[in-house]
Parts: C-alpha cells; sequence; structure tokens
C-alpha cells in the first residue's frame, strides 16, 4: 500500500457527505487503514475496516488528549484552556479512568430504565402537540426528535427550559462547525453559562444529574473539579442529545426507505428494540469517532501513521464490513447485530448508551401506533445533511401522515 499516497474523497464522490457507504466499500477493497482528503478539512489517516476500527479504538498510542499535540485548534476552535474541553471524552487514562469513575454510578442500564415512564411521557406530549392542528405533516426533526432527547438530557442534568435552544445552537456549531467564527462564538457563549449554571446548582442543589456531581465524591475522597465539572457538564448535554436526534431521524430514514421493514415493524412492536440495533448498525448517528492523535509512528493495516498524525475511526465503515456482517447493506431489523460498534468500543464506548437506546426505542415505537400512516414528505436526496465526517444526521426531516 501507497504510504505517500493520499486519496481525495471528493473525488470519489460528489455525493459523500449524503452517502459515504459506497466511498468506504471502495476504500475497504483497497485495506483498513488511508491517508486521505476530506471534503471539509485536513488531511487525515482514515481506519474502515471492522477489525482495524476495534483495535484502533484500543490502542493507547491513539490518544484523545489533544493537549499532548500542542494544538488544540486541531480538533477546536477554542483556547487550549478552555474548562469545556476537560472531560473524559478528551482524556487519556489515568484521567480517563478517574473521571469516568465519578459519572459512570449515574449511568448505568438500570437507572437509565427507570426513566422509560418519563420518555414516554415526554414522547406522547410531543406526538399530542405535532397531530393537534390537523395538517398531518410535520418536520419531525423539529417536532420529535430534537425536544425529545433535549428534554431527556436537560431535565435529567437541571438545565433551565429557557435556556435549551441556546445549548442546541452551540451544540450544532461544536459538533458540525458551519465556520471558525461561529464555532468559535459558540464556545465562547458556553464557556460564559455553564459556570453560572453550576454556581446555581452549587448554592440550591436539587435532584438533578448535575447537583450530584457537584456533591459527589467517591471513596477515596476524590471529586470533580470546577473545570471538570464545566467540561463533564458540556459534555453530556451536547452529546447525550445529538446523538439522540440523529438515531431517531436515521431510524425514520431508514423505515421509509425500507416499507418492508416499516410493515413488519408495525405488525410486531416488540421488534423495536432490534430495530434500533439494526439502525445503529446500518446508518448509526456517529459517522466517525472523535479525532486521535498518534503518539508515535504506527504500522497499521499496511500503512505507516506518523507520529503527530489525525486518525478518524470511521464507525459507519467497521459496521458495513462484510467481513463482520453479511449482506452489510442490507438493512433487516431482525439481523443479529451483536458486535456492532456505533456506540464505539473501548475505555472510550459511549457512556449514554443506554439512554440513546431507550429515547430511540420509545420515540420510534410510539410514532408508529400514533402515526400508523407516517411516510416522508418529501424528495430524500434533497435534505439538509449535517456537515462534517463526525455526525450523520439531517437537519430536517418533513414527514406526513
Amino acid at each position: 500500500m501507497c504510504a505517500s499516497c493520499t486519496t481525495d474523497l471528493r473525488q470519489l464522490s460528489t455525493d459523500f457527505v449524503r452517502n459515504p457507504y459506497p466511498v468506504y466499500a471502495k476504500l475497504r477493497a483497497r485495506g483498513p487503514v488511508h491517508h486521505v482528503r476530506p471534503p471539509d478539512g485536513p488531511e487525515v489517516y482514515l481506519v474502515v475496516g471492522y477489525e482495524a476500527c476495534r483495535a484502533a479504538l484500543t490502542d493507547p498510542r491513539l490518544s484523545r488528549d489533544w493537549r499532548k499535540s500542542g494544538d488544540v485548534s486541531r480538533i477546536a476552535n477554542t483556547s487550549p484552556d478552555d474548562p469545556s474541553l476537560a472531560h473524559m471524552a478528551l482524556s487519556d487514562p489515568p484521567d480517563h479512568t478517574r473521571l469516568r469513575r465519578l459519572v459512570a454510578r449515574e449511568f448505568t442500564t438500570r437507572r437509565i430504565e427507570a426513566l422509560a415512564p418519563r420518555v414516554q411521557e415526554i414522547t406522547d406530549t410531543l406526538l399530542d402537540e405535532m397531530t393537534a392542528n390537523g395538517a398531518r405533516k410535520a418536520d419531525l426533526v423539529a417536532a420529535v426528535a430534537f425536544p425529545l432527547a433535549m428534554t431527556v438530557i436537560c431535565e435529567l442534568l437541571g438545565v433551565p427550559e429557557l435556556d435549551r435552544e441556546s445549548f442546541r445552537r452551540w451544540s450544532n456549531e461544536i459538533l458540525a462547525p458551519t465556520g471558525r467564527e461561529a464555532e468559535a462564538t459558540a464556545y465562547t457563549e458556553q464557556a460564559e453559562y455553564l459556570p453560572r449554571l453550576i454556581g446555581a446548582k452549587r448554592a440550591d442543589p436539587g435532584e438533578d444529574l448535575l447537583s450530584a456531581l457537584i456533591h459527589t465524591v467517591d471513596e477515596d475522597g476524590d471529586r470533580l473539579s470546577p473545570d471538570e465539572l464545566i467540561g463533564m457538564c458540556s459534555l453530556l448535554l451536547i452529546a447525550g442529545h445529538e446523538t439522540t436526534v440523529n438515531l431517531i431521524g436515521n431510524g425514520m430514514r431508514a423505515l421509509f426507505a425500507h416499507p418492508d421493514q416499516l410493515d413488519l415493524l408495525r405488525a410486531d412492536p416488540s421488534l423495536a428494540g432490534n430495530a434500533v440495533e439494526e439502525i445503529l448498525r446500518y446508518d448509526g448517528p456517529v459517522e466517525s469517532a472523535q479525532e486521535r492523535l498518534a503518539l508515535e509512528d504506527i504500522e497499521m493495516g499496511g500503512m505507516l501513521i506518523p507520529a503527530g498524525a489525525t486518525v478518524r475511526i470511521v464507525l459507519a465503515a467497521a459496521d458495513r464490513d462484510a467481513a463482520r456482517f453479511d449482506d452489510p447493506d442490507r438493512f433487516d431489523i431482525r439481523r443479529d447485530t451483536r458486535g456492532h460498534i456505533a456506540f464505539g468500543h473501548g475505555l472510550h464506548h459511549c457512556l449514554g448508551a443506554p439512554m440513546g437506546r431507550l429515547e430511540g426505542r420509545i420515540a420510534i415505537r410510539t410514532l408508529l401506533e400514533r402515526c400508523p400512516g407516517i411516510t416522508a414528505d418529501t424528495d430524500m436526496t434533497d435534505l439538509d445533511w449535517v456537515p462534517g465526517m463526525l455526525l450523520r444526521g439531517v437537519r430536517e426531516l418533513p414527514v406526513r401522515w
């Protein structure tokens, strides 16, 4: 394999953002690792094979702590000492181990499943509002997917309702920036808001997760520092809703595009849990894991990744690898999906995976129960896609029923 060659993804497909899967299939056929020029960013090394992705996600030579690079601007248009970066997703062991331990107890499957009645209540309320005017048309993202995900995570953390639209705007720019200036503004405004929110919770704690994190002390007497509280709050608020929004949107798009599977799920709602797993595998909400920094020269899949290089591990490509899943481009809600890595793998496996699964299962099942004739109300090729290679989803999803 040519270690000095660079593949321009735009030359492989003019439709890469909408449908990157044919490009990933071409790359996988050549090898599991490639040096590429993405459509909207600097050159990176892409890992696209299933086994290579699993190995890369657990390779300690690929770091998430960009402070080691001396150039945080490669992943975020903010200052290196911005406290919103002081969280476990941007750290390596032992810091990551410590930070995750301090919050993991709040995200056990049992605790998340206890939220099911409230998630159902929120979903029902949103569908009441969506169907109330008799128009039988709506934008599914604005009417259900976003408000459900944002309400759940904000209620969990204790964020006032009036501040939630601001978080959506900041989140959009931080995860899928429309420009450098807009991204910088989002970081600045978030950095001004979060200390005020934490200060209010410290002075008047409630039953919410943020109040608990402020006062949590583990068995060794450890607790989150002020900067770590800001970082953890930022991480949970942003990651806690963006992925769920796209899980619901991508799931409904996949069902609309495969009417036989939609009919199957309508006929048997008990398949909702497995349908969510197949949605995650087939077209999950996170296209690639967040950028890794190569701490040393690494030989991987016949490619030499030089020290200091940026590496993207493409979860979407791994979960369409025929070496792991039979007929991977076929959407089948009865498939055995075990082993998919839509939520990552290893120590950075998504802490909120149980929450995403719960919300996706309830939202999709309830949509089909309340609006059994629901279908797309637009040409699917005309949708406005979230930019970049981190998130996979659409800004709007017009539907009718």
